[in-house]
């Protein structure tokens, strides 16, 4: 028998934690799917990487909030590349920053539909089609915001980010029987270009416990473990990531 291929879609895999989870996967042998919004040169070039190890790619526009768009990227991995056999939900917006009773409407609505809308459409597509072709598994990125709340900043995608730790464990439990792990990676302050403040993983250095904010990679490891076959027991986790925040 032919050993089935890994398939993984990564969305917002064009920059940040999502671009190092794509070098990341390609290094540990799958094929990647590259979702991302607006940024197309941004996404060939991380395509580029993943192709340096043999490995196949394909770069994807998507609005993951869009029923029709998730529907076309999924199509396109399967038609490109095969069966679809992991997703990473990773495309996420902060929406405004700033007390919530300043916060502007429009703002926290997009990060709404982005953060918890979008990752909902998308792990309902993957689960049909994994479901039809034997299985796989789902990581959705989660922020350590969950549990700390985020005061003063962004507190509404706090909450988005508490919905995808709770989507986590549902979504574990109703497809375990069909082949499908469901898992989540909550980072803490990391070195992308998500933060308004550029400096913000250096000013908040001192609070992390380990004395530092962490680099992108060291959240791509964690993802790829979930997705691999030694997380095979595992569904329903939230891997926190964060420093001891």
């Amino acid at each position: 028998m032919k050993e089935q291929r890994n398939v993984t879609v990564v969305t917002g895999g064009s920059r940040g934690i999502g671009a190092a989870i794509c070098r990341r996967l390609a290094a540990d042998g799958h094929d990647v799917v590259i979702g991302y919004r607006s940024d197309a040169a941004a996404a060939e070039a991380v395509a580029a990487e993943v192709r340096e190890p043999g490995r196949r790619c394909v770069a994807v526009p998507v609005d993951t909030a869009d029923e029709a768009a998730v529907d076309r990227l999924f199509e396109t991995a399967a038609a490109e590349l095969g069966p679809v056999t992991g997703l990473v939900n990773n495309a996420g917006v902060s929406g405004p920053n700033g007390r919530l009773a300043d916060a502007d409407p429009s703002g926290m609505r997009s990060a709404l539909e982005v953060n918890v809308l979008g990752y909902l459409l998308c792990a309902r597509r993957a689960v049909r089609d994994m479901t039809r072709t034997g299985g796989g598994a789902i990581v959705n990125i989660s922020s350590a915001a969950a549990t700390l709340g985020s005061p003063g900043q962004y507190v509404h995608y706090a909450a988005t980010k508490a919905a995808v730790d709770t989507m986590t464990v549902g979504l574990a439990k109703e497809v375990a029987a069909d082949g499908i792990r469901v898992n989540c990676v909550a980072p803490g302050i990391i070195w992308t270009e998500f933060h308004e403040d550029p400096q913000r993983p250096e000013r908040l250095a001192t609070t992390i416990p380990i004395g530092r904010s962490g680099q992108p990679e060291e959240i791509s490891g964690a993802v790829s473990w979930l997705l691999s076959d030694d997380a095979s027991y595992a569904t329903g986790a939230i891997l926190r990531v964060a420093g001891g925040l």
